[in-house]
């Protein structure tokens, strides 16, 4: 027991020290996960315990940003989870029709295939013209590489059958390039892109929004930072605007009276006009 409760300690004390060193705040990350990831790092940079770690990250910032990275993993894919991808096309598109222009946040995009995947929704859709796309992420290293828009080629299967689930209209090769076993994704795609830095957890929202995406982030947050960042989304969702959670994330209870559910299962939500 003391042994877990040193390395709780230890944990706590690490990430505070991120924070007030690099402003990178974890301190509302679900501690079990901070707490494999930190040991993860503290492994991969040869550090003995998380105490010399700690040491090492205060006084070099190239090494902190290697803990930084594995801080901010996550995985992703173009159309992840179909199903999802399907309903928003039948149930909110049709709504984000009647709107003159569009703003949606992708928060915590990673390394961009969220944003791919709403880009070329978006386009086949007819809606790119009137509409802009904030995509943003803590990790800088993500964002350059959301930017690049570039993948293994061993993931083009995976993506291909993704987007056909989803309901793409076209084939999935019409927006990529294909070449040196890597995947390009189509320059264009990136037009009505911005991307920058962003961090839930203490920045403001980039603004009034038509539909937020959040999906598979909340389940790193602990409770009170969930209930902290599903405020700033309400906060900045026009009235009717939609809510797009993970499929493995659902909406606490004293938000249910806010929104209204427009795909249970696939965990998008809409807005009541206040």
């Amino acid at each position: 027991m003391l042994e877990q409760e040193l390395e709780s300690l230890e944990v706590e004390l690490l990430l505070e020290a991120i924070y007030r060193r690099y402003g990178y705040d974890f301190r509302g990350y679900a501690r079990d996960v901070m707490s494999r990831r930190l040991s993860v790092a503290r492994l991969k940079v040869g550090a003995s315990s998380l105490g010399e770690l700690q040491h090492r990250v205060l006084m070099d910032e190239q090494l902190f940003q290697m803990v930084l990275a594995q801080l901010t993993v996550r995985v992703s894919e173009i159309y992840r989870d179909p199903e999802f991808w399907l309903a928003l096309r039948q149930r909110v598109v049709p709504t984000l029709r009647t709107y003159p222009t569009l703003k949606l946040w992708l928060a915590g995009c990673a390394g961009g295939e969220e944003v791919y995947s709403m880009a070329i929704l978006l386009e086949e859709e007819g809606l790119t013209e009137r509409a802009i796309i904030y995509a943003t992420d803590l990790s800088g290293e993500g964002l350059v590489e959301a930017k690049y828009g570039e993948y293994a080629e061993a993931r083009l299967a995976t993506f291909d059958a993704n987007y056909r689930r989803a309901g793409g209209k076209r084939r999935f090769e019409d927006y990529c390039t294909v070449a040196y076993d890597c995947i390009a994704m189509r320059s264009s795609l990136r037009r009505n892109v911005v991307f920058f830095e962003h961090n839930l957890i203490s920045d403001y929202s980039p603004g009034q929004m038509n539909v937020v995406f959040c999906r598979n982030v909340l389940i790193y947050f602990d409770a009170g930072t969930r209930q902290q960042t599903l405020e700033l989304f309400r906060g900045c969702l026009n009235p009717d605007g939609y809510l797009c959670l993970g499929m493995s994330e659902a909406l606490p209870p004293k938000f249910r009276g806010e929104f209204d559910v427009i795909a249970a299962n696939e965990r998008i939500y809409r807005a009541r006009a206040s």
